[in-house]
């Protein structure tokens, strides 16, 4: 009888400890993640303009100088936009001038309670750019979801949009085949980004194609980390890929623009859109741009910002006739 009580005593333990190891990690991780926070915001301040658009502030990086501007455009869920895009950036603002707007919950720009829907997302854009001293004519460059925001943009304002230069960019039709993305697996994102636990992590921030490719300093790394940490699918983020195909339509049901249009164009294969070359190719020939498929990933600006950069040089001066 003693041996099954103390059997039954050390069971109890072991549940309890079982229990209790992953909650203190998980406490501990918290606890550390919030005190880093702040001092990773001071150590690493925004090398751009932070700007007032509404309730918040945008923060818009410039570099170059041009008669045209480039503005690049990040897709869903990019933590540092402004790093994410050096690569391709830095091989244009010899000849051009650049700018890179950072949606609200991106990179250095708030987190901000405005709605999401693509006519408010385009007005803070343009707004922030505005607001920094930038103005265009614009040739612009969206990445993935960007690509909406891109064709609205030309679609609405024409005179503002001299080209667009679409880096694996989204269109309406995409979104008519594309998956919802599981939410368990959105909702394990978000408790791993706001424990902390990411951290414990390291390829979540290493594995970006910007730090993985060899295009950032080892400070910019660190910086990249940083706002991995504090920008992971933030409520801003969150927002967009609710209202993302609502956004579409109303995309498509604008219109497309004759504004000129070149599309570089990924291998797919890391993406859940089994015909995905096959609509982007669809899409620009009906659009009368012009296209080129590459055999690399999504984050198609790292794998390939060489060539993407003296095609976009050569088309931009066929567009307005100068560098």
């Amino acid at each position: 009888m003693k041996g099954t009580v103390i059997v039954s005593r050390t069971l109890k333990w072991m549940a309890l400890g079982i229990v209790a190891l992953p909650a203190a990690l998980i406490v501990g991780s918290f606890i550390n993640h919030r005190l880093r926070l702040p001092r990773e915001e001071a150590a690493h301040p925004a090398p751009g303009r932070l700007v007032t658009v509404s309730d918040h502030n945008l923060h818009v990086y410039g570099e170059g100088a041009g008669g045209v501007t480039l503005v690049f455009l990040a897709g869903s869920g990019t933590s540092a936009p402004m790093l994410d895009f050096r690569a391709l950036y830095s091989r244009l603002s010899d000849d051009y001038r650049i700018a890179v707007v950072e949606r609200a919950g991106y990179g250095w720009s708030e987190i901000a309670s405005t709605p999401r829907d693509i006519d408010t997302v385009l007005e803070e854009t343009r707004t922030a750019l505005e607001e920094a001293g930038e103005s265009p004519p614009y040739v612009l460059f969206p990445h993935s979801m960007a690509g909406l925001e891109a064709l609205y943009w030309a679609s609405l304002y024409p005179h503002e949009v001299a080209a667009i230069v679409g880096l694996d960019m989204t269109t309406p039709e995409i979104y008519e085949v594309m998956p919802d993305p599981p939410q368990a697996t959105l909702a394990a994102l978000r408790f791993l980004s706001r424990t902390g636990l990411t951290r414990l992590i390291p390829a979540v921030c290493h594995d970006s194609p910007a730090i993985s490719e060899g295009h950032l300093t080892a400070g910019e790394v660190d910086t990249y980390c940083a706002l991995v940490y504090r920008r992971t699918l933030t409520a801003n983020m969150l927002a967009e890929v609710d209202i993302v195909r609502a956004n579409a339509g109303r995309v498509a049901a604008q219109g497309t623009s004759n504004v000129p249009l070149y599309v570089f164009i990924s291998n797919g294969e890391d993406l859940p859109v089994d015909n995905w070359e096959a609509l982007l190719i669809a899409f620009a020939e009906e659009a009368n741009g012009t296209y080129v498929t590459l055999d690399v990933g999504h984050y198609i600006h790292n794998f390939a910002p060489d060539l993407i950069a003296e095609e976009s040089r050569l088309f931009i001066q066929g567009v307005v006739g100068e560098d």
